[in-house]
């Protein structure tokens, strides 16, 4: 009977041993897999980061590269200044509608190619910078262009606004680009004024607004663009 016990109580024994290693074995096995899961987790995770800022330094470098001029401006030559202080440009003006944005060789520009769409210019004053593109095809056109930076004394500014909206063919916008207070362009042509006083500026107006330089004399100055 004892025999019997003893026999009972190893049986049972070894079961629950057993029943241990196997426990003992299914914690190894799901220590591993919860391991392996996690490094491929991680591993993704550094994947998909490293993907992403590649891609994000890809797009930035396209959307910098998009921002440059690439087109061609479709100028040679150099201005002359005549006596009247007048700087006229003498070389290849092109004529040209592009799409890609352009860099001209001076600033504003007199001429070179432009954008398909003209800025309105029938006395139009507009107190932002406007692009080149559009107001070259405005000076094509046989528009007088009155720029300034904000060193310009406002009652000058405030003089040469309203002499512009009275003149069609003429259109007025800031530009901190360029080198001098006061410019004024015409196709080709371009000159700095000392103020709205200037006498430089009727001379300039009576001359050029519609004048024998205009590549398409008669155009419209309306039905552009408005900014």
């Amino acid at each position: 009977m004892g025999s019997a016990k003893n026999s009972s109580n190893a049986d049972r024994k070894a079961r629950i041993e057993e029943m241990r290693r196997a426990e003992r074995a299914r914690e190894r096995r799901s220590r591993i897999l919860t391991i392996g899961a996690s490094v491929v987790v991680v591993v993704g995770l550094v994947v998909g980061g490293v993907i992403l800022v590649n891609s994000q330094s890809d797009d930035d470098a396209s959307t910098a590269a998009d921002s440059k001029p690439t087109g061609d401006a479709g100028i040679s030559g150099s201005f002359t200044t005549g006596s009247d202080g007048v700087k006229t440009w003498k070389g290849k003006l092109g004529q040209t509608h592009v799409t890609k944005a352009v860099k001209y060789p001076m600033e504003p520009p007199v001429g070179g190619n432009h954008d398909q769409v003209w800025m309105n210019c029938n006395g139009d004053v507009y107190t932002e910078a406007i692009n080149s593109m559009n107001a070259v095809h405005s000076l094509e056109h046989g528009a007088v262009w009155v720029t300034y930076t904000s060193k310009a004394k406002k009652a000058d500014v405030d003089a040469l606004a309203a002499k512009v909206k009275q003149t069609p063919y003429t259109l007025m916008s800031p530009d901190e680009k360029q080198a001098a207070p006061i410019m004024l362009s015409a196709w080709g042509h371009q000159r700095t004024v000392t103020g709205a006083s200037d006498p430089n500026v009727d001379k300039f107006f009576a001359q050029y607004v519609q004048g024998k330089q205009t590549p398409e004399p008669g155009a419209a100055c309306t039905n552009g663009l408005s900014k």
